[in-house]
């Protein structure tokens, strides 16, 4: 082999080497317009074990079924306000996703809106979902899954286990209509990444046009990338499916600290850094102890007994140990050096803010 062809050989061999930490395509970024689309619908639940609505207190129940039996033919006199026990209100909602058929089977979710205890052993009557333009693109109807269940007593008390008063039922709803789409109008695809990035944008447009070819991909901003696609649809999928086999090597996310608030957590991301500084933690704890002394006189004198209120107040500072920072100090000396010290997750949000005040912490602060 010459010269010439090695050289050849080895460029082309570089050009599909994988890198470290190479990420697919197809988990960072998806296809502009391929979505999913929400339908939300409202129905009645029966069969319920005396579950149901107070009918009342949920008059829209009652009104529901009579408008559903005056569809059969049955026809409830006005001054007859009936009391039903076994039927419940409720929301039906489903995720219709991209490219569904008439035909295909989806699931749902139902919840309840009134005041219906328990969903379990009831049957979702024949229900439309409609989605935001109004256009019904699904029917929903089936026995409900429910994990939760509810147990009261007479005496009012009551034991629950998760939630009761909502339920799924696996492929319940039935697909009626298809969503429109462009999919093959234009040509070219754009693919978003799920999280903005110029890095990433910028080595997503290098990736593909090393593997087809000189300015086929090009860069609109951090989130999108647009790709030049055959407008032929069965094309255009082979097409894609080798852009989502592409693997490239993601930007490194920014420096964060992410602290919950409400559970204490603390995530620390591994680009977080800090600059040299010294941290002094200790606790204070201080513990009052109330009681009463019982002052008695002797036996024969006319003095009287007294109670005397005492009061214990104790101080105990802990040992407020002294650690240091260096300068580019990574997450594993962070929490090795916290550890150290035995900082709780509360202690260590105050630290963090501490060093994010003094200017010492090289990295964004959230608080969730």
């Amino acid at each position: 082999m010459n010269l010439t062809k090695l050289l050849t050989s080895l460029t082309i061999a570089a050009m599909f080497v994988v890198p470290a930490h190479a990420e697919r395509v197809k988990d960072l970024a998806s296809v502009a317009g391929v979505r999913g689309n929400q339908l939300v619908g409202y129905g009645l639940v029966v069969g319920l074990d005396g579950t149901g609505d107070q009918t009342s207190q949920a008059p829209f129940t009652i009104q529901s079924i009579r408008n559903m039996l005056a569809k059969f033919g049955v026809t409830i006199p006005a001054n007859v306000n009936p009391q039903l026990k076994n039927v419940a209100a409720v929301t039906v909602r489903a995720d219709l996703p991209a490219f569904s058929k008439p035909g295909q089977t989806i699931d749902i979710t139902v919840d309840s809106i009134g005041n219906a205890t328990s969903l379990r052993g009831g049957s979702l009557l024949m229900t439309p979902l409609r989605g935001i333009d109004g256009e019904v693109y699904a029917i929903g109807q089936g026995s409900l899954v429910v994990s939760g269940f509810g147990v009261q007593g007479k005496d009012g008390s009551r034991v629950s286990l998760n939630v009761p008063s909502s339920g799924r039922v696996p492929n319940g709803a039935s697909v009626e209509r298809s969503v429109p789409s462009n999919f093959a109008s234009e040509p070219y695809v754009t693919l978003n990444l799920n999280t903005p990035d110029f890095t990433t944008a910028a080595r997503l447009t290098d990736g593909i046009n090393k593997m087809l070819g000189p300015d086929t991909a090009r860069a609109v901003d951090a989130v999108s990338v647009r790709v030049q696609a055959p407008t032929d649809a069965s094309q255009r999928i082979s097409y894609l499916s080798t852009l989502e086999a592409i693997e490239i090597q993601p930007g490194e996310a920014p420096a964060r600290v992410i602290v919950n608030s409400r559970t204490g957590t603390v995530v620390i991301g591994s680009a977080v850094r800090v600059t040299p500084a010294a941290v002094a933690h200790g606790s204070l704890s201080v513990t009052i102890t109330e009681r009463n002394d019982v002052s008695q006189p002797n036996a024969f004198s006319d003095g009287q007994t007294v109670v005397t209120p005492r009061s214990d107040i104790k101080v105990d500072q802990g040992a407020a140990r002294m650690f240091v920072f260096n300068a580019g100090v990574n997450l594993d000396e962070i929490v090795r050096a916290v550890n150290q010290v035995g900082a709780a997750p509360g202690d260590l949000v105050a630290i963090l803010e501490a060093l994010k005040e003094a200017g010492a912490l090289r990295a964004e602060l959230i608080v969730i």
